[in-house]
């Protein structure tokens, strides 16, 4: 679903990405790790098509995203770090407009409070101004968001940063909803603890070079640490 295939990206003399190649299939979660710089958020700008590629392709169901930059985006949904959302509106206002924006079948009244709830917002939050939400609330809204636009694929950076441990599970077990559901899931981020429960796979980053890839069940968390900080050592 999701594919790179020798996806390259420089800024001048900078190379961010070196060509780079990966695929997520359906039901799928490929959690890229690594610090600051090593390529993560780069790669998922370049799904996005939000920066141009230098080299290679990037693939979203076998179209080419800068060939087909408006049909690979109704394929996708993406929540960053911090979910922009309309903070006048409430809830499920907010999931009606960008529902709508997404070309689907509007969803009634009912249909949008019934993802409300499937995702996890508390009772009557749905109808509450998204300015009095917590973090971990916005990023629920973005879920349901991704599950009403009926997105096949969903990019993550750093989704879980900030959360507290009872939200940053809450939103993992969503993700495996997902996951379970047959959407193929990218997700940049620093927490190794959520990549070995949440992924199915793992793959590490640095300097803009994939160094390692695996299986997420292969792998327990203390040896998931003791390699990673083996790789940012080399």
């Amino acid at each position: 679903m999701l594919e790179a295939a020798a996806l390259s990206k420089s800024f001048g003399d900078h190379v961010a990405l070196h060509p780079l190649t990966l695929r997520v299939a359906p039901g799928e979660i490929l959690c890229l790790l690594g610090a600051n710089g090593a390529g993560k958020t780069t790669t998922i700008n370049l799904f996005l098509d939000f920066i141009p590629r230098s080299g290679g392709r990037a693939l979203v169901d076998g179209l080419d995203v800068a060939a087909e930059p408006l049909e690979t985006k109704r394929r996708l949904a993406y929540i960053p770090e911090q979910v922009q959302l309309y903070r006048t509106l409430t809830g499920v206002e907010n999931l009606d407009y960008f529902q709508r924006l997404s070309g689907r079948p509007p969803l009634d009244r009912a249909a949008l409070l019934a993802l409300c709830d499937r995702v996890g917002l508390p009772a009557g939050a749905a109808d509450r101004r998204v300015s009095t939400y917590s973090k971990g609330m916005r990023q629920k809204v973005g879920i349901a968001i991704a599950i009403a636009k009926e997105a096949r694929a969903l990019l993550l950076d750093e989704p879980t940063s900030g959360l507290d441990p009872q939200a940053s599970n809450e939103f993992s077990a969503l993700l495996a909803v997902l996951r379970d559901d047959g959407v193929a899931i990218l997700m940049a981020t620093h927490d190794l603890f959520r990549a070995r429960e949440t992924g199915t796979h793992i793959a590490i980053m640095k300097h803009g070079r994939m160094v390692d890839r695996f299986a997420a069940a292969d792998i327990g968390h203390a040896d998931l640490e003791r390699l990673y900080l083996d790789h940012m050592r080399n």
